[in-house]
């Protein structure tokens, strides 16, 4: 469903006009007022100059000091309370990417809440049901705002000690830059039309080639967040190093070796532990054959460390496939390319042969489905394209339970790269009512038609 100005000025959201001065991009801790109450936040977005290319500046946009934004953190099960004020020239939002919360918190535009406007603040404020890795991100103007990098991590502490005693966050992200360091095309039709239009720049936390510290002989919890807007990461290491997966997307596995790579697609994240060699050795985090960085070991006073136990399971509902309804979703290329005579993206992409129209404010109020609340689904999603598609669904975790391309061992998530020409099957309990945005996190794809509503009443 979709709201008006006045009902969410009315009282639906924290929506509020401010008149700050133009203090830039920076972060505010405002403390914790006792034990159970959570993390307060207050998060400005507003541009930043930022030097990507080495003597250059480039004219980024930014949650707090840095791109990617900063880390936000909070315990899982406490209330996330963020007041989100926006200095930028555009209008915006933000949505907190794998999180199952209340729709008015989702952050989509005319869906949950109006556009942040310039100068306008707005208090999300949720309980966070899952530990684990997440991140932020806006949904309005996507490919220019993420691009310019408005992308930030959000990690949920479990609730009790897991065993790590050292962890690391990596954003990876690459940026649309040219040699200057100054912005080129965010999205190029042709592009959006294949694979999505790649960045020229990698980094990890906004550093080039950048070099991450690691305590020698720890386990060492390392958390990769893909907030790339095109780009899917063949994650491997090089060097004197074991590593193990304990997480996907948030959701907690029995931790199994790394083996030879990862696929991670634009929106979805892993938690390694990583047993960093002795002093001194060096370990390559690469996509593919291309370093990403550098993971450095440094001497270190503790002493050495085993493998931590599983992480506990998060308190998804568990689907009864048995008596599961199973819908059919088709990602299919559109057919061709249509003229831009209004200035809106091509329709280039479509769900079950319906392309969604990214300047259409109303394409919310006709879902692709509509689920019964507390009623158990299995979803075929079957991809038509010789190009991947992270599919990601907004306010619930579904479980990935096979696939006619590879071996699946079940797990929970909220963003699935469903492979060229695959058919994949995921289940899920409709236990969170509104109306969830479902599409490729390609952002290019999405905008240009790759993306449906689906309604759970």
């Amino acid at each position: 469903m979709s709201f008006t100005r006045r009902q969410i000025l009315g009282g639906l959201t924290g929506l509020v006009a401010v008149g700050l001065g133009a203090g830039g991009a920076a972060r505010y801790w405002l403390g914790r007022t006792d034990p159970n109450a959570g993390h307060d936040y207050e998060l400005i977005a507003a541009p930043l100059d930022v030097e990507l290319v080495s003597g250059y500046k480039t004219p980024a946009w930014a949650f707090g000091p840095s791109a990617p934004g900063t880390e936000l953190r909070v315990r899982q099960g406490e209330w996330l309370r963020v007041r989100f004020i926006n200095h930028l020239p555009v209008p915006t939002t933000i949505h907190w990417h794998g999180i199952r919360l209340p729709l008015e918190m989702d952050g989509v535009p005319y869906v949950s809440q109006l556009p942040v406007l310039p100068g306008e603040y707005f208090d999300y404020k949720f309980r966070v049901p899952d530990a684990g890795s997440y991140w932020y991100h806006p949904h309005v103007s996507s490919s220019e705002e993420l691009g310019r990098g408005l992308v930030g991590p959000l990690i949920v502490e479990e609730r009790e000690p897991t065993g790590f005693k050292h962890e690391r966050t990596l954003s990876l992200k690459s940026w649309h830059v040219d040699e200057q360091g100054a912005f080129v095309a965010f999205s190029v039709p042709r592009e959006a039309a294949r694979g999505g239009t790649a960045g020229r720049l990698l980094t990890i936390n906004g550093e080039p080639n950048a070099v991450v510290d690691l305590p020698a002989g720890q386990i060492v919890r390392v958390r990769l967040l893909n907030l790339d807007s095109t780009l899917t990461y063949r994650i491997n290491l090089r060097g004197n190093a074991e590593a193990r997966i304990y997480a996907l997307d948030g959701n907690p596995i029995t931790p199994r070796p790394l083996g030879k790579d990862y696929w991670l697609g634009p929106g979805m994240r892993i938690c390694l532990a990583i047993k960093v060699p002795p002093a001194g050795e060096e370990i390559s985090l690469r996509d593919g054959p291309v370093r990403l960085g550098t993971l450095r070991s440094v001497a270190s006073n503790d002493a050495p460390s085993d493998w931590p136990p599983a992480l506990p399971a998060n308190p998804v509902a568990e689907p009864d496939l048995a008596n599961a309804e199973k819908l059919n979703f088709n990602f299919e290329w559109a057919g061709s390319v249509s003229v831009n005579t209004e200035n809106r993206p091509p329709s280039l992409w479509q769900i079950n042969g319906i392309a969604w129209d990214i300047t259409d404010k109303t394409c919310s109020d006709r879902p692709i489905a509509t689920l019964k609340k507390g009623k158990s689904y299995i979803f075929e999603l079957k991809n038509m394209t010789q190009y991947q598609h992270p599919v990601h669904l907004h306010g619930m975790s579904f479980k990935v339970i096979g696939s006619n391309r590879r071996k699946i061992e079940p797990y929970f998530t909220d963003t699935y790269l469903l492979g060229k020409n695959e058919r994949a099957q995921v289940a899920l309990v409709a236990d969170n009512p509104g109306t969830w945005m479902f599409h490729c996190h390609v952002i290019d794809h999405m905008e240009t038609g790759l993306m449906a509503a689906i309604e759970v009443a």
